[in-house]
């Protein structure tokens, strides 16, 4: 849980369950399926919030400018410190982008 509300233009960290035969070198907490065929694991994922809905919950924008909702609430979301902002900062969107493209969606 995010220790205090987020606001437009905060950097997040989701941390995102996948599965697949090949986890990527990302990949965060590895464990084999239960037909060992598959793995299951965690990848972080760097976004910046775009907005708030009126319900309270976030419109967060990927690298690549897609967008999500997600709850605040989700315990796979947290509030980018400033290690993660540093060590990823080509990773997260910028926040010229997210600016851009909100004007444009107006």
């Amino acid at each position: 849980m995010v220790s205090r509300s987020l606001q437009p233009g905060d950097l997040v960290v989701y941390l995102m369950t996948k599965q697949s035969p090949h986890p990527t070198l990302r990949a965060k907490a590895v464990s084999p399926s239960q037909s060992g065929e598959d793995y299951r694991y965690l990848v972080e994922k760097f976004w910046i919030v775009r907005e708030i809905t009126e319900d309270g919950q976030l419109v967060v924008q990927t690298r690549r400018g897609k967008s999500r909702i997600v709850s605040p609430d989700d315990p796979n979301l947290k509030r980018a410190n400033w290690w993660h902002r540093w060590m990823n900062r080509e990773r997260f969107p910028s926040v010229d982008n997210s600016q851009k493209q909100m004007q444009a969606s107006n």
